[in-house]
């Protein structure tokens, strides 16, 4: 039943889930001056570790919606932390092999690349931050049903704290409430994929143990005991510690693992010492699943990131693909609202997006299958005791602790993906983007390679240039919800912007210079060329030839770009 505190105010959106996509989709709606209101079913802000690798497309959003990077940095790993993954026989003990975690351990080479290179920055720390920048965010608030009229979309929500319903009027919804989602559900949208790989437990653990892993730090350590077969993230070496192993819920629960026992395995596992004091907050489990939504939309309602996929976590991508999705779906949510152009547009977000979801969808899982690489080169089988003294066979001849060392090497693709980061790219048959007939730019390996281009559908580069005195990126050029035509001091410098909608017009030589020479090593356009930007930073389209019709053909260009879409 509605209670009396129905609303009557009609929002433009309506957010389900309070997590970080959720509330970045949030603050990308609200920079563009939309109305939103967000209910979170949890009490506040996540306080154990989950999600932690943050990239830099991820942080690049971040940046471009006003966060204070300078923050972000000061509540994330230090680089020099965090920069390797390790396998060893226990925290401090032997190594039997090392990759780089992305390329922390080169920060020259990542500020080529981005602004903002990937952190491993732990969601109980970025959610506070991000919960600080959102009015309307309605915690212990449960989102229930709704029913779509014509123009609107009315959700039926309960407030937890006083069991109480009530009514909430909003343009559209976007569900933002992860694996489980109930938005989901309500719409009778399907997963595709395997929904059960495996079965883990996560201990949560307040301890400093800096003392045991300071000659080998990093984010991930393998743990290749067989008896103890488990993975600790180092989400801050001197605080905060998970460790994940997996287990069999047909014969135990979460419930078996008291503190006792969880403290037991957290430290038998580390080879932690009993004076160093390990403190457990919380234990969970999850199964490990690879599924992809078979729609991201239904009529005004949209699956945002878990709500619209369920990744392995071997690569970290859930968070920063939902993350991506929001900065695509914000800005034509925006153009829609405002009337800037046809509702269809709002078709090109699944269009962009789901192929990018299944693919991302794939990587992880072959990054789970592959780490079987190194259980298989110890020696390990069912009979794990049996497993610990073959593999100690093993790594005490040449022969075996290089077939471990090159299993190891091989996990490299897993913790360098830039690629992926990076490189997604849309196309003119799915999305906002017009074919400029050139090729894309091909690399050897998609998942780890990424070679700037402004080939249409594309990230637009970073390069640094400078306005005035400041340095700033390319991508900070771009202004929230409009379009950017960014070329040089041609014809294009001077053709008319259309006034019924946003766009903007960066010239270098007039408006930015190019000190560095960057720009010009990734523009990709002539002197008489120029790019045109989406407002989510990707390109929609480039020419090499000045403009046939000054007052015509970029009014032209939008409107067949934004309204007919389809």
């Amino acid at each position: 039943m509605v209670g009396s505190s129905s609303e009557t105010e009609i929002y433009d959106v309506l957010i389900v889930g309070g997590g970080p996509v959720g509330l970045m989709a949030t603050l990308l709606l609200l920079q563009l001056g939309l109305r939103v209101v967000v209910l979170e079913q949890r009490d506040g802000p996540q306080t154990a570790p989950s999600a932690h690798v943050v990239s830099a497309r991820t942080l690049e959003i971040l940046r471009g919606v006003g966060i204070d990077m300078a923050e972000i940095e000061a509540i994330s790993q230090r680089p020099s932390e965090g920069a390797w993954v390790r396998w060893v026989d226990a925290l401090g003990g032997r190594e039997l092999g090392s990759v780089p975690f992305e390329s922390l351990q080169d920060p020259e080479k990542m500020s080529l690349t981005t602004p903002q290179p990937l952190r491993n920055l732990s969601q109980h720390r970025l959610e506070p931050v991000l919960y600080r920048e959102v009015a309307d965010l309605r915690c212990s608030t449960q989102w229930i049903s709704c029913h779509e009229h014509e123009e609107a979309v009315v959700s039926t929500v309960r407030d937890l704290l006083t069991d109480e319903t009530y009514e909430i009027t909003s343009r559209y919804v976007i569900g933002c409430d992860g694996a489980s989602s109930a938005v989901r559900r309500h719409c009778g949208i399907q997963m595709v994929g395997p929904d059960e790989i495996e079965n883990f437990i996560s201990i949560h653990a307040e301890a400093d143990l800096r003392s045991l892993v300071a000659e080998m730090p990093a984010t991930l350590y393998w743990i290749t005991d067989p008896t103890v077969q488990g993975t600790f993230i180092a989400h801050d070496l001197a605080s905060t510690w998970v460790y994940m192993t997996s287990y069999d819920p047909a014969t135990e629960s979460v419930a078996d693992y008291d503190e006792a026992r969880a403290e037991a395995i957290f430290r038998r596992a580390g080879g932690i010492p009993n004076e160093l004091p390990v403190s457990i907050r919380h234990v969970t489990s999850w199964r490990m699943t690879a599924q992809v939504a078979s729609q991201f939309r239904k009529g005004r309602i949209f699956l945002v990131g878990d709500a619209a996929h369920r990744f392995p976590p071997t690569g970290g991508l859930g968070l920063n693909t939902g993350a991506a999705e929001a900065h695509n779906l914000a800005w034509k949510l925006a153009w829609v609202l405002r009337g800037w152009a046809a509702p269809e547009l709002l078709d090109s977000y699944e269009g962009e997006r789901h192929a990018i979801a299944q693919y991302n969808a794939d990587v992880s899982l072959e990054n789970a299958f592959r780490l079987l690489e190194v259980w298989i080169a110890l020696g390990v089988d069912g009979d794990l005791e049996a497993s610990k003294i073959r593999a100690a066979q093993l790594l005490a001849t040449p022969e075996g602790m290089a077939e471990v060392a090159k299993a190891i090497e091989h996990q490299a693709e897993h913790f360098d993906q830039l690629g992926v980061q990076l490189g997604f790219s849309y196309n003119e048959d799915s999305g906002i983007v017009l074919d400029d007939g050139s090729s894309r730019p091909v690399v050897g390996n998609p998942v780890r390679e990424y070679l700037p281009s402004t080939s249409p559908g594309s990230r637009l580069p970073h390069a640094v240039v400078q306005r005035g005195d400041e340095e700033l990126s390319t991508l900070d050029l771009v202004e929230p919800g409009a379009f950017l035509l960014l070329c040089n001091a041609s014809a294009w410098a001077s053709v008319d912007l259309p006034i019924e909608t946003p766009v903007t017009r960066v010239v270098v030589g007039r408006d930015i210079t190019d000190p560095f020479g960057q720009w010009a090593a990734v523009s990709g356009i002539s002197e008489d060329g120029a790019i045109l930007v989406r407002p989510d930073q990707h390109v929609a389209w480039r020419t090499q030839s000045e403009p046939a019709d000054t007052e015509l053909e970029l009014h032209a260009l939008l409107n067949q770009l934004v309204r007919n879409s389809t």
